[in-house]
């Protein structure tokens, strides 16, 4: 086993902090959050519509108003706040209203990344973080509630692992960050999946000191108290779990398991950190092996948990990969180092501004179809439609009641699994939903066997189509 011999870092890495921290903290996030697929995803068109139904009738939905199979059935609106935000810019500035939020989020998290590995590794270490955090991070970065808590995990994971070093119990205040977490996003049970291994690293070191024990369970108690904090109460704790126990998710990409031939750049990470640790001999305490492993195993079944991986262990395993000695202060002199930070937020605020400015209308999509609402008479839109998936979310922001949409734990497994089997082409359970619901038209994307059916009906035809989808109504 090597062991790690600290380098002694170069004047001219000072250099390179500012430059490193210049490119990914202030630069970067508006470059990611101006990309193509951002709004590449329904959902995103649905908690815009979420969020403005809330600040409309100034309170949190508990049944659905949107679609018309499920009207007046129970919803737990449980990522109200990310929807209030997300509505509120899009309002103000559109599409590219988003992309601003989006920006600041993932500035907020590098901010807090840089700052993390800056007090623990070199700048070559952490360069390295910074490509591997982006190359898996891009893949998710989309204008959906999951974005607003990455710089909350990130501020969560440093702050524990702080006072863990510190041997110190982090103060009770500090739970009401999971309270922001758990109205921003269902993700909120990896607060607790996070510091449970932290606390144990940190009473072991004590060598299971009663005083420090007990300070840590207060604490963890705290932090489940403020999960309670929420518009739904004990209900929204156990919306994960029923969510996590549907078998109809699997129909979406995110909740299948990671494989090469779908997230390639995943594995080439993985492999390249694994080479690293055995290289440099990396030495984990107990609770961060457990931590990483559990995060690992959670990502290989689901490719959705690779985000919560990368932020986590870019926190907890950077430190134990490089031979590098951490830096002095960027700015040793503190009124020099205020001066930096405010130039710094001047910078994030106007290209926040700017972002806001410059219009940004995506492109034609099955998440965005415009072009193809836009051939929907206002007659029709006022009828019953059946949708494919990804159309639910942008014909609820188009004011149309879909089928369908993106909300599957609402929709319940029966009901998601019947839909599947209509659109995969089984014309008499298609029969039983038109007669049920009266449906008089459809909006289905072109790939769908269902189509081929209806082209051949004599009950229906096609009224318009492009490359993103076909309508058909009903003869």
């Amino acid at each position: 086993m090597v062991a790690r011999q600290p380098l002694i870092r170069p004047e001219r890495y000072g250099f390179f902090d500012k430059l490193l921290f210049a490119v990914f903290v202030l630069f970067l996030p508006p470059l990611l959050a101006s990309k193509p697929g951002l709004f590449g995803d329904g959902d995103v068109s649905w908690h815009v519509a979420a969020g403005r139904w809330i600040l409309q009738n100034r309170a949190i939905p508990t049944t659905d108003p949107f679609s018309f199979t499920m009207a007046g059935h129970p919803w737990i609106a449980h990522e109200w706040l990310s929807e209030v935000i997300y509505a509120s810019a899009f309002d103000f500035a559109g599409f590219a209203g988003l992309a601003a939020i989006v920006a600041l989020a993932v500035t907020a998290l590098h901010w807090i990344v840089f700052a993390h590995l800056r007090k623990r590794v070199g700048p070559v270490a952490t360069l390295v973080s910074f490509l591997a955090l982006d190359l898996i991070l891009a893949k998710f970065m989309l204008a959906r509630p999951h974005v607003l808590v990455w710089p909350l995990l990130a501020l969560w994971t440093s702050l524990l692992l702080d006072y863990r070093d510190k041997e110190q119990v982090p103060p009770l205040w500090f739970a009401l960050l999971v309270t922001v977490w758990t109205n921003l996003h269902g993700s909120f049970p990896i607060a607790w999946i996070v510091a449970a291994p932290i606390a144990l690293d940190a009473v072991m070191s004590a060598r299971w000191s009663r005083p420090v024990l007990l300070g840590w369970l207060t604490f963890g108690i705290a932090s489940v108290l403020a999960m309670l904090l929420n518009a739904n109460g004990l209900t929204q704790l156990l919306l994960p779990l029923n969510i996590l126990g549907m078998k109809s998710v699997y129909l979406i990409q995110e909740w299948n398991p990671s494989s090469p031939s779908i997230s390639p750049l995943f594995y080439v990470v993985l492999l390249g950190t694994l080479a690293v640790v055995m290289l440099r001999g990396a030495k984990l305490r107990l609770g961060e092996t457990l931590l990483l492993l559990f995060l690992l195993g959670w990502a290989f079944s689901q490719i959705r948990h690779q985000s919560w991986l990368v932020i986590v262990a870019t926190m907890v395993l950077a430190p134990h990969l490089t031979g590098e000695r951490a830096a002095e202060p960027l700015f040793p002199d503190k009124r020099v180092r205020r001066l930096w930070a405010g130039g710094a937020l001047a910078v994030v605020a106007l290209l926040a501004l700017l972002r806001l400015w410059v219009p940004f209308e995506p492109k034609h999509s099955q998440t965005t179809p415009q072009q193809l609402l836009a051939h929907v008479p206002a007659e029709m839109r006022r009828e019953a439609v059946l949708n494919g998936y990804n159309f639910g979310g942008p014909l609820i922001l188009a004011g149309i009641k879909p089928y369908i949409d993106g909300r599957a734990d609402m929709y319940g497994d029966a009901f998601v699994l019947e839909w599947w089997d209509i659109v995969s082409g089984d014309m008499p359970k298609f029969d039983r939903a038109v007669r049920k619901y009266d449906i008089r038209w459809t909006l289905l994307s072109p790939k769908e066997p269902l189509v081929k059916q209806l082209d051949a009906s004599p009950q229906w035809r096609r009224y318009y189509s492009d490359k993103v989808g076909v309508i058909h109504v009903r003869r």
